[in-house]
């Protein structure tokens, strides 16, 4: 991979590490936070690339409507909602209840 491609999964990981527990984001929220806003499906393959990182929650990035699109990556059977509703979140048809509530957005909660 590039060096750019590599920079940009670090930056990727360092602010996937601040998302809270039991709080969720989207791929679309972290890229645009990074100044990269058409980059939602890079942080995407930053995520898929993440599973044998440590502390990296890739289970609390999902789509811009809270769908769990990047479930298939992860082992197991539904080991995405597992690990998410371990934290409180309810998780009904691959879709995250009170998405709206639960949402971190870095660009307000992160100072640049």
């Amino acid at each position: 991979m590039q060096q750019a491609t590599l920079n940009f999964f670090d930056k990727v990981y360092g602010v996937a590490k601040l998302i809270p527990y039991g709080r969720v984001t989207s791929y679309g929220a972290i890229a645009k936070y990074l100044g990269a806003a058409r980059s939602s499906r890079m942080v995407g393959y930053a995520m898929n690339a993440s599973h044998n990182m440590e502390n990296v929650p890739a289970h609390r990035v999902v789509n811009r409507k809270g769908l769990l699109t990047g479930k298939h990556h992860f082992e197991g059977t539904n080991l995405m909602q597992q690990l998410l509703e371990s934290e409180g979140v309810v998780v009904i048809e691959n879709q995250i209840q009170d998405f709206d509530v639960l949402f971190w957005d870095p660009s307000k909660e992160l100072q640049h």
